[in-house]
C-alpha cells in the first residue's frame, strides 16, 4: 500500500510540474517588435500557378513597392508540396518592423498610391476581383510575433 501511495504521489508531481513552471516574458523568452501578417490560403487544385502568376501582378508588385518606400521590411511566399495539406495550402506572410506600421496613416497611403499609380491600383482591385475567387479561398490571417526562448 506505501508503494502505490509512493506511485501516486509522483505521478501527481510529473502531471502538476508543468503548471509550477510558468516562463516569464522577458526574462525567459524575448517577442519581437517585428509583427509577421500571415494569410493561409487554399488554392483550388490546378489552379497554383494560374494564382502565383495573378499575386505576382498584384500582391508582389504592391509589396516591392512597400518594401522599397519602407513601409514593410520584407514578404514571402509558402507552398506545401504535400497533397493533402489540410485547410490551406499557400501563405503569405509579410513582415512590418513594428504594429506601430499597421496603423492608418495618409501619408505612407498617398506616397504608396503616387509610387504605384491609382491606375495600376484599380487595375489590380479589378483583377483580383474578378479572378481570385475561383482560384482560392482565404482560410485564415494572423498577426505573428517571433518568440525567441532565453
Amino acid at each position: 500500500m506505501r508503494a502505490l501511495s509512493s506511485i501516486c504521489t509522483a505521478l501527481f508531481m510529473l502531471m502538476t510540474a508543468p503548471a509550477f513552471a510558468d516562463l516569464e516574458p522577458f526574462s525567459d523568452y524575448d517577442q519581437s517588435r517585428s509583427v509577421y501578417h500571415l494569410t493561409t490560403i487554399q488554392v483550388d487544385p490546378n489552379m497554383h500557378d494560374a494564382y502565383l502568376e495573378g499575386i505576382e501582378k498584384t500582391w508582389v508588385s504592391s509589396n516591392e513597392i512597400a518594401k522599397k518606400l519602407g513601409h514593410i521590411v520584407d514578404y514571402a511566399i509558402y507552398r506545401s508540396t504535400l497533397p493533402e495539406s489540410g485547410d490551406f495550402n499557400l501563405m503569405l506572410v509579410i513582415e512590418y518592423a513594428s504594429a506601430a506600421d499597421l496603423e492608418p496613416d495618409k501619408e505612407k497611403y498617398n506616397a504608396f498610391i503616387e509610387a504605384w499609380g491609382k491606375e495600376t491600383a484599380d487595375e489590380v482591385n479589378d483583377y483580383s476581383q474578378t479572378n481570385y475567387p475561383a482560384m482560392r479561398t482565404i482560410d485564415g490571417e494572423y498577426l505573428l510575433r517571433q518568440i525567441t526562448l532565453k
